[in-house]
């Protein structure tokens, strides 16, 4: 039977097709490194305090300078007095000596919000503070929570229609639903739309990488996964806080990020369905009108016929044969002691990573300075992060790169509380030498994980993992919430969680230029923390071929002919 990779490898490397679809596809991730983490900013609490009976048509600043001692309680925050933000005396005159006995009262008439950073987000739109202020944290959430539903869906559905009208789709429906949520007239609706739009951005990510995975070569498909994927997103993360700065109004920021996705509308016509894809659908001759077209933009001609028919068929039922001889399950990642013990462990480091990630990501208000400038830092880390985590995946052991990436991560948090409140550029590069740490261990653990599971269960097991990154970032708005009553809190939580996942990854066996395990008992045991060098096991492929080649997250849906390599997914 024939592979598709030996069939086409007369295209060549890095030939103009190869590097028009590159190009493209990457271009088209962008969106999805502002889409969600704009909620940083749209979702952001500005300074607060109840409207005054007495001044309810002055502005924050005016009533800034009136003695507000006589007319809001104080309270202990974070170890300082402030004055309260829920809360205001029933009596309220000015001209007699504050009473600490008066009676005091919710805000009746409202709040009055601080205009200096923000002209409006969905808190001071909606009121979303004091009995409400869980509704922030929870539209985050939301968001996430519908990245999980797509990521868990979107590649059985590119598997049914195909990659191309899946990418296109959920750009189609991200875009329509952000601009109906540019008008959202309640909470409640901008809520709903959030995960639909998590649900859209994730799945045009994953249709976009697997079809990217598909389309590309050997050569080609490396660098899409590094530099076209991670290094888009991360400018699209960039993007963010230069907008941002600009534009302080959460309907018109909102519209301004939405805008530019029009742009990829001419992308229809200009990439193309997955050969691959069609062929294991037996529709071999769209296959090969798409591979002529590629061979004839690289400029080759007379090529011949490059697939045949009954290849398609002879794969579609080694596939099917497959699956009834071979009928594993999720049960399988926890049937030996040795695969049990992973499963826990990644599970675990990936849900602290995950939360890690999106607590330093999404809590960028919380750090010291200016939030638009540690925002535009924390996305320039992602490049350093991405760049050092493609070195370490070729020269350094994943037991240890992952380990000392979260132990140099959760270590420098901690530290963050000891740093006085004047070094603040100080304690913003601590935070931001963690923020690093962690993202680097978030690029590796993927290749990691691939490379502890068998053959047989590999894409289970990633997607098993997935869940609980999904599962860290869903919860994550809530330790950035701890914020509000402690700056330094989420710091603190957090570092303490990353140093228990660093040492988590310290139990788990090395795997670089050891032989992938193909069955489950082939899964390599738990070590002790100075344990020995494993040793290869036998009867396992002795391929040394790197992972991020070999294998790809279940969610996504991909799909290659037999000794095709495969991707794992990398889904922020």
């Amino acid at each position: 039977m024939q592979d598709y990779d030996e069939a086409t490898a007369f295209l060549g490397d890095w030939g103009f097709y190869q590097k028009r679809i590159f190009f493209f596809l990457s271009i088209g991730i962008i969106p999805n490194g502002y889409v969600g983490l704009s909620l940083v900013f749209l979702a952001d609490t500005p300074q607060h305090h109840c409207r005054l009976s007495n001044s309810s048509n002055a502005t924050f600043a005016e009533v800034s300078h009136m003695n507000l001692s006589l007319l809001l309680p104080l309270e202990t925050a974070g170890g300082k007095q402030t004055y309260s933000k829920c809360t205001r005396f029933k009596r309220q005159v000015q001209d007699s000596f504050n009473d600490t006995t008066q009676e005091t009262e919710h805000c009746v008439d409202g709040w009055v919000y601080s205009e200096e950073r923000y002209i409006s987000t969905i808190i001071s739109e909606w009121n979303l503070v004091c009995g409400n202020n869980w509704k922030g944290p929870f539209t985050v959430s939301v968001f996430f929570l519908g990245m999980t539903c797509g990521a868990f869906l979107s590649g059985h559905t590119s598997d049914r229609y195909g990659r191309k009208i899946v990418l296109f789709g959920a750009m189609l429906i991200q875009t329509i639903l952000s601009f109906i949520q540019v008008v959202s007239w309640s909470w409640e609706v901008f809520c709903v739309l959030c995960f639909f739009i998590g649900f859209a951005d994730v799945s045009s990510y994953v249709a976009g990488f697997v079809l990217g995975t598909e389309l590309l070569g050997k050569a080609e498909r490396t660098a899409y996964s590094t530099l076209g994927v991670c290094m888009f997103y991360a400018i699209g993360y960039i993007i963010l806080p230069l907008f941002a700065f600009y534009i302080r109004e959460w309907r018109m920021l909102l519209l301004a990020l939405t805008l530019p996705e029009l742009l990829y509308i001419p992308f229809w016509w200009l990439i193309p369905e997955s050969p691959r894809w069609l062929i294991t659908q037996g529709r071999v001759n769209e296959a090969e009108k798409i591979v002529q077209g590629f061979a004839a933009k690289n400029g080759i001609r007379n090529v011949g016929v490059i697939f045949q028919v009954t290849d398609s068929r002879e794969y579609m039922l080694l596939n099917t044969s497959n699956n009834q001889k071979h009928p594993y399950s999720f049960l399988d990642l926890v049937k030996t002691s040795s695969i049990r013990n992973v499963t826990i462990l990644s599970f675990l480091v990936w849900m602290i990573t995950s939360t890690g990630y999106f607590v330093l990501t999404l809590g960028t208000p919380n750090i010291y300075g200016d939030p638009y400038l540690n925002c535009l830092i924390s996305a320039f880390s992602e490049i350093v992060a991405y760049t050092i985590a493609w070195w370490m995946t070729h020269n350094a052991p994943r037991r240890l790169s992952t380990s000392l990436t979260l132990l140099l991560g959760g270590a420098v948090l901690l530290a963050v509380q000891f740093i006085p409140s004047s070094f603040h550029h100080f304690a913003r590069a601590l935070v931001m030498i963690g923020k690093t740490g962690i993202t680097i261990c978030f690029s590796i653990i993927y290749v990691f994980s691939a490379e502890l599971y068998p053959t047989v269960v590999r894409n289970m097991g990633i997607g098993v993992c997935t869940m609980a990154s999904r599962i860290g970032s869903i919860i994550s708005p809530y330790f950035v919430y701890l914020g509000v009553y402690d700056r330094m809190l989420p710091f603190m939580l957090m570092g303490a969680l990353i140093l228990l996942a660093g040492s988590f990854c310290l139990l788990l066996p090395e795997t670089r230029e050891q032989p992938l395990p193909e069955t489950v008992n082939q899964v390599q045991a738990i070590k002790c923390l100075c344990s020995p060098r494993a040793t290869h096991h036998s009867g396992a492929n002795t391929s040394t071929e790197s992972p991020t080649q070999e294998v790809q997250a279940e969610n996504n849906g991909s799909y290659f002919l037999p000794s095709q390599t495969d991707q794992t997914v990398e889904i922020h």
